[in-house]
């Protein structure tokens, strides 16, 4: 029997313009899942791909207890964390991505080929859900709609899960059975996110902070995804479309494709 593996989508291998990627939070994982694309984006670029085009999505606003566990300094406090993010990675990495200071809801209609979602909530990843299966006539433009990363995490266990939107056309593999679609986290897991999702007020401090999520499981968890999608762009294929993560343990767990 042979393995099993997804093939990426022929016109993100060679594009001829930057590929159009949609960050969705800017929190623990989002601000470290955005340093990791910078990475990837100018790694990309140095091998003749065009790299990313990134939009960075979140409504909130840095506070005190964000610092330490979250990527922002002392003067970013009372700042939009979308922006402080956003210009900080421009003027580091001479990218000019954007920040968009808004929540990502079902309402919201962005054309992107990748969505990344880095949200605390079932509610959240829903509603991403429903924006991302509605047809309106996205597919005859530039940057078709194509994947979707959802990173989620609680204290110290988390998981990363590669889907695809809609089916992706795959090439004859004499080597690989080829899989064509990747099933969405709301629905494989939908039932357990609706039993995880808890109330996920601001913390008033970074040690509340850590009491809830603790300090190594968002960058480990970004490290992992955005490592899934380098090998993606760079092999051109994946036998795994995500892991889930137990730092307490020092475990983790490839999902296959």
């Amino acid at each position: 029997m042979k393995p099993k593996a997804h093939f990426i989508a022929p016109e993100l291998l060679n594009p001829t313009n930057a590929i159009e990627v949609c960050l969705i939070g800017a929190g623990g994982t989002g601000s470290q899942v955005l340093t990791a694309l910078a990475r990837m984006s100018h790694s990309l670029q140095a091998l003749g791909h065009a790299g990313f085009q990134v939009s960075l999505w979140d409504d909130d606003v840095v506070t005190e207890a964000n610092r330490g566990r979250q990527l922002f300094a002392e003067c970013e406090v009372g700042l939009s964390k979308s922006a402080a993010l956003i210009t900080r990675c421009n003027r580091f990495f001479g990218t000019m991505w954007k920040a968009v200071n808004r929540r990502f809801d079902a309402d919201t209609n962005v054309r992107a080929a990748l969505y990344i979602s880095c949200v605390d909530s079932a509610a959240a990843r829903f509603a991403i859900a429903e924006a991302l299966l509605r047809d309106d006539g996205r597919k005859h433009y530039a940057n078709i709609p194509r994947y979707w990363m959802d990173f989620g995490n609680s204290r110290d266990t988390g998981q990363v899960i590669l889907s695809t939107i809609g089916k992706v056309k795959q090439p004859n593999s004499d080597k690989f059975e080829t899989v064509e679609c990747l099933p969405f986290i709301t629905e494989e897991f939908g039932e357990l996110l609706r039993q995880s999702d808890t109330d996920n007020a601001p913390s008033c401090s970074l040690a509340e902070a850590l009491e809830r999520q603790d300090l190594f499981i968002n960058s480990t968890l970004a490290q992992a995804g955005c490592s899934l999608l380098w090998q993606l762009f760079r092999n051109g294929y994946t036998a795994n479309r995500g892991c889930f993560l137990n730092l307490g343990e020092f475990k983790a767990s490839s999902l296959p494709v």
